[in-house]
């Protein structure tokens, strides 16, 4: 019996598009629904970073292409990358916090994307992404990266979790998956 639903599949592939459209839907059907999504940051053309966008409106620096190598204080780099651990624990946190801390009446969705290389820097979130997991009111639906290089522990946890139901998102299939996802979310809220 699935409790939560993860997207996985390479960057770029609509893993984002896909969360943001099952959003939507579910918002309109007045399922209560909070968490945050990635968004890039692009400026003339180029990917410049990306930010964390909260479904209640909140946004936030996630990373930032560094213009110099040199790394000053205590860095956390992931390729051309600083991760700005202090926004995206502000942002993220206390929405996790507050999902942890509410009633078990009603199933509420927790939107988590992603729990990837930058977000898992922070043990703060790392730690309320498995009590969430592991509370009785809240299904996660979350997208995890593919699997490449080393295991990030956190992710290979959830791919393994047996109440955990993943979607593998491709170029052939992401336009006709959003039903699918839709349906399994719905059936985890019972």
């Amino acid at each position: 019996m699935s409790k939560h639903v993860f997207l996985t599949g390479p960057p770029g592939v609509g893993k984002t598009t896909l969360i943001q459209k099952v959003t939507q839907a579910l918002k309109s059907s007045g399922i209560p629904i909070d968490g945050f999504y990635t968004e890039e940051v692009r400026e003339g053309g180029r990917r410049t970073g990306f930010d964390v966008v909260t479904l209640s409106g909140k946004r936030g620096p996630l990373s930032r292409v560094s213009s110099d190598s040199s790394t000053s204080r205590r860095e956390y780099r992931v390729g051309q990358y600083v991760v700005d651990l202090v926004s995206f624990e502000q942002l993220a946190l206390p929405m996790l916090r507050d999902v942890n801390h509410g009633s078990d009446a009603d199933k509420k969705i927790c939107v988590i994307d992603e729990i990837g290389k930058m977000e898992l820097f922070s043990q703060a979130f790392i730690q309320a992404v498995r009590q969430t997991l592991t509370g009785s009111g809240t299904v996660v639906l979350g997208t995890i990266p593919i699997p490449k290089g080393k295991p990030l522990d956190l992710v290979e946890e959830i791919r393994s979790r047996k109440d955990v139901k993943v979607f593998n998102v491709s170029k052939e299939n992401r336009n006709s998956i959003l039903q699918d996802i839709l349906a399994a979310v719905e059936s985890c809220r019972k």
